[in-house]
């Protein structure tokens, strides 16, 4: 991501907070800044690691929660795979995801015609529908290349 773009979800981020009534603290604009600077939905652990790395001292739990409540925010979104951590998605834009069963990389892919798959009729079951996103399940590139040596 680019740093205009960074600033940019800065700011969003500020105001959100401002109009929250939340103070946009150092730790939760450093918590947002790793993620964004993560371009390989990372996980919780994976940010925390990253924050020592820049010598930012903040608790993997504070991590975990603050992540948390991004995500409730929309500041940023959730992304799960099943038998994996949780990961967190820096795009909140309709986007859907290819996930390598092998190395647990999750690659974001968008398709018009994944965009317009019809919702089914949840209903029944009294479940209202908010959003979406398809998760295609296989092997990635790299570890396919990685087969083929051995």
């Amino acid at each position: 991501m680019d740093d205009l773009a960074k600033v940019e979800r800065i700011e969003g981020f500020r105001q959100l907070c401002r109009e929250r009534g939340l103070a946009l603290t150092p730790q939760r604009r450093a918590i947002l800044l790793a993620v964004l600077d993560l371009d390989d939905h990372p996980t919780a652990d994976r940010v925390h690691a990253a924050l020592a790395r820049r010598r930012v001292r903040v608790s993997r739990a504070t991590v975990f929660r603050t992540l948390e409540s991004f995500a409730r925010m929309g500041i940023i979104a959730k992304t799960c795979h099943p038998g994996s951590a949780v990961r967190y998605d820096r795009r909140t834009d309709r986007h859907h995801h290819l996930v390598c069963l092998s190395c647990d990389r999750v690659i974001d892919i968008s398709d018009a015609r994944l965009d317009a798959l019809p919702v089914p009729d949840t209903r029944p079951f009294g479940f209202v529908v908010s959003d979406f996103k398809v998760q295609l399940r296989g092997i990635c590139k790299e570890c396919r290349e990685q087969e083929d040596k051995t």
